[in-house]
């Protein structure tokens, strides 16, 4: 039988407090609402208790964010898609960001496992003046278990209607796009992450964004995988493939706060399921 799950959420500013309002259909919620860094920005942690998709499964998340507001959401862990026999599994995130509205969209690793059919498909909507600041990070198989992806097929979309739109199919037996080096080149996880603007981003802050970024990419272990660019007015973008999540997560986790605090002059507040 089909997971069905659907979650609404809906954030608003209260004098100085932001305020998730929230209804649900299925296995699908947040937990309470935290304020590790003051009552502005509301984090929130989604959570899906199956703990994974197969075949059939879809997941409709929807999120509005009214101006002012500012909401951080994340996962306790990865988005596991399973192995499916013949239908697709599908998560879909649909997100609203009014005036001056800021969104963080931060959920763990995507997980796809060998022989699944997945989909995973993000749109974000922003007025002028709102800012998301998110991540999309996929993991293929389990490599570090001898259980490597060598089956099936993950779809993924992440769209800004008008601004900027990624898509594409990643199929296990396409050997070229998964061993080649103008392909993964064997790698097994492949990440992003986004600053983006409802109006274009001042050419000065932008620039310095990105210098920011570059500096802490050539540190790191993963300089010679990893690059930063702004491929449209209201977009900065950072790519990264890795053998394994980790280096990845770790380096998108740096490259976060950096932007987080150059850009939107906040110094990071962790949500505090990542260090449990």
């Amino acid at each position: 039988m089909a997971w069905h799950a659907s979650l609404n959420i809906d954030y608003s500013r209260r004098d100085d407090t932001t305020v998730a309002h929230y209804a649900h259909q299925g296995p699908l919620r947040i937990l309470q609402s935290l304020y590790p860094e003051g009552p502005s920005v509301c984090h929130n942690v989604l959570v899906h208790p199956p703990g994974g998709l197969v075949g059939g499964d879809t997941l409709d998340i929807r999120v509005k964010v009214q101006p002012q507001a500012h909401a951080l959401i994340t996962t306790p862990g990865a988005t596991r898609f399973y192995r499916s026999a013949t239908e697709v599994a599908r998560q879909t995130v649909h997100a609203q960001l009014a005036s001056d509205a800021r969104l963080e969209w931060l959920p763990l690793e995507a997980l796809a496992y060998n022989q699944c059919l997945a989909e995973n498909k993000a749109v974000f909507e922003l007025a002028p003046g709102a800012e998301l600041l998110g991540w999309d990070i996929t993991a293929l198989g389990l490599p570090t278990a001898n259980l490597p992806f060598e089956q099936g097929s993950f779809s993924q979309h992440i769209e800004v209607p008008g601004v900027w739109l990624e898509k594409g199919q990643l199929r296990a037996d396409d050997v070229r796009l998964m061993n080649s080096p103008l392909g993964l080149n064997g790698h097994c996880c492949m990440a992003s992450l986004f600053f983006v603007s409802g109006s274009a981003i001042d050419k000065t802050r932008r620039d310095q964004a990105l210098h920011d970024v570059r500096e802490l990419m050539q540190a790191h272990a993963l300089r010679a995988s990893a690059g930063a660019t702004s491929p449209h007015p209201q977009v900065l973008l950072v790519r990264v493939l890795a053998p394994l999540v980790e280096p990845a997560m770790g380096l998108l986790k740096s490259l976060h706060a950096q932007w987080r605090a150059s850009l939107w002059d906040l110094h990071t507040a962790a949500p505090r399921v990542w260090s449990t």
